[in-house]
Formats: structure tokens, C-alpha cells, sequence
């Protein structure tokens, strides 16, 4: 459960560093949104080492799937573009892989 919050700590810096820079290089906006970008993207680099995982490329492959339905959530509530089927469809075969590579039984 701890994991999951970072995951989203991580997900959440990530979209909003990243959104900072297509603000400025897309929509025209002031070179200034890469302040609070690049302080986005370290809470997301931070946050992201504090995933419970022996791996570091586990921990990074699991995020993907969390990012993914991130990314949609952030694209409907932000960006005000419903997701469709076809965005729905592939966040859940992501996040089922996600699931697989975090609880799928280790041979350790």
C-alpha cells in the first residue's frame, strides 16, 4: 500500500514536470513554468526511490502501468479531454502487467 502512494507521489511529479514543459515549448507560455517543471520532476525522481523493490528496473517498469492511468486522469481532469474505450483498454492490460512484475512470485 505504501508503494502504491509513492507511485502516485511519483506519477503526479512526473505529469506536472513534464505538462510544465509543454506549456512552455507547446502552448507559447513563459520559459518560467520550468521552474516548478524541474521541481516536479525531482519530487518525481525521489519519490520514485522510494518504492519498496530490491530492483530499481522493477520498481521502474511496475511505475509505467500507474503512469499510464496517470497520464489519462491527468489528460480528463486537466486537460479536459475525455479518455475513450481504447485509452480505458490499454490503462488496464498496463496496469495488469504492472501488477504481475510487482506480485508475481520471485524465485529468490
Amino acid at each position: 500500500m505504501k508503494s502504491l502512494l509513492w507511485y502516485l507521489v511519483a506519477a503526479l511529479g512526473e505529469i506536472a514536470g513534464c505538462f510544465a514543459f509543454w506549456t512552455w515549448l507547446r502552448l507559447g507560455k513563459s520559459p518560467l513554468w520550468t521552474v516548478p517543471g524541474v521541481l516536479s520532476l525531482v519530487i518525481f525522481a525521489l519519490a520514485l526511490t522510494r518504492i519498496d523493490s530490491a530492483a530499481a528496473g522493477r520498481a521502474y517498469a511496475a511505475y509505467g502501468g500507474v503512469y499510464i492511468l496517470s497520464s489519462l486522469l491527468w489528460m480528463w481532469v486537466v486537460e479536459k479531454t475525455r479518455p475513450d474505450q481504447w485509452d480505458a483498454i490499454g490503462a488496464c492490460i498496463c496496469l495488469i502487467g504492472a501488477a504481475v512484475i510487482l506480485f508475481g512470485p520471485r524465485n529468490l
